[in-house]
């Protein structure tokens, strides 16, 4: 692992998040996107959404803390592990920011393989191990050098949800720098 990458539209900037703000502003930022983005993935979500990924994110920082993590904010900020072919796609004004690996502080960083999501959805119970499953950093390098990158084995998502790592950066250290 050499980069984690964030995905972002031009207009709107990276690291902004849905759940960083009240329930209320998240819903008019989601309607905003689906009148003036139409074809951008972020307009192609449901009205639960910022439900599901609150609850989503409850879990992440209660199996973040189980593991002995201790983040510096509660709702974390979404990188994947390499580029991802797919998500550079889901923005009409796509942009990307790579920042080297080693440059965050590992204990400060969890990863799901593919979409937290999912893997914490309960919906997906094809038996994988790494389902309902959060790594610290040592944990997914073997995670990886065992499964390969998703983006390398299923990039059109055709064997199942996991089409990139989702790495979980729980301070805005690093981060701030790009915001």
């Amino acid at each position: 692992m050499k980069y984690l990458y964030h995905f972002f539209d031009k207009r709107t900037g990276p690291f902004k998040s849905l759940t960083a703000v009240s329930c209320e502003e998240a819903h008019d930022i989601l309607e905003k996107i689906k009148a003036e983005r139409p074809d951008s993935m972020s307009a192609r979500r449901d009205d639960l959404y910022v439900v599901k990924r609150r609850n989503t994110e409850a879990v992440l920082l209660k199996e973040f803390k189980a593991m002995g993590g201790v983040p510096d904010i509660d709702s974390p900020h979404y990188m994947v592990v390499e580029f991802s072919p797919w998500l550079s796609t889901w923005y009409e004004q796509g942009d990307y920011i790579k920042i080297p690996v080693e440059k965050f502080d590992k204990s400060k960083l969890s990863f799901t393989y593919g979409d937290s999501m999912p893997t914490f959805s309960g919906k997906v119970n094809d038996g994988k191990e790494y389902r309902g499953k959060l790594y610290s950093y040592d944990e997914i390098l073997k995670i990886i050098e065992k499964y390969g990158l998703p983006q390398d084995w299923n990039g059109d998502g055709r064997y199942g949800p996991e089409r990139y790592i989702e790495a979980h950066v729980w301070t805005d250290d690093m981060i701030r720098d790009y915001m």
